[in-house]
């Protein structure tokens, strides 16, 4: 599998993100999904990865820079597997891609928010099991039973 920076442009990653979006508005209640958009993914404080295997698109992955040195503090966004290849350890190979670019660019803290409904348990098991911790809503969150928030030092 390789993960490279990807401009959002190829319709098969627009295409990809998309149906990701489609499926957390679907799984979450009203005004509790907090997935990017394009235009979102696309801002100058956010970096972006595809991942693939062979020519097949099989992931992907976003950091959003929340605050600079010497406290950085990274957002994870965008996390996604192909539907069709969960359980084959993309997602955890995509989770500690990320943390390695987040520590390379000088980050000391990643978080996310991610949905508290039964759909998103194996996601909460993937982040427990790479340190992440709850934490209190941050960057401008609000407390939501609908969400969970999570967070880790690097």
């Amino acid at each position: 599998m390789r993960i490279e920076p990807d401009d959002l442009t190829s319709a098969a990653v627009v295409a990809f993100l998309e149906a990701h979006v489609a499926q957390l508005r679907a799984t979450s209640p009203p005004g509790s999904s907090h997935a990017l958009d394009l235009a979102g993914l696309r801002a100058r404080d956010v970096s972006f990865w595809s991942a693939y295997d062979g020519g097949d698109l099989v992931g992907c992955v976003a950091l959003k820079r929340l605050t600079g040195p010497p406290d950085g503090h990274a957002e994870l966004k965008s996390m996604r597997t192909a539907p069709d290849r969960l359980g084959q350890g993309i997602g955890a190979r995509l989770l500690t891609f990320a943390l390695e670019q987040a520590r390379d660019a000088g980050f000391t803290r990643v978080s996310l928010e991610t949905g508290s409904q039964d759909f998103f348990a194996p996601a909460h098991r993937l982040y427990a099991r790479h340190d992440f911790v709850a934490c209190e809503p941050f960057a401008g969150y609000r407390p939501d039973p609908s969400s969970r928030f999570m967070t880790r030092t690097l």
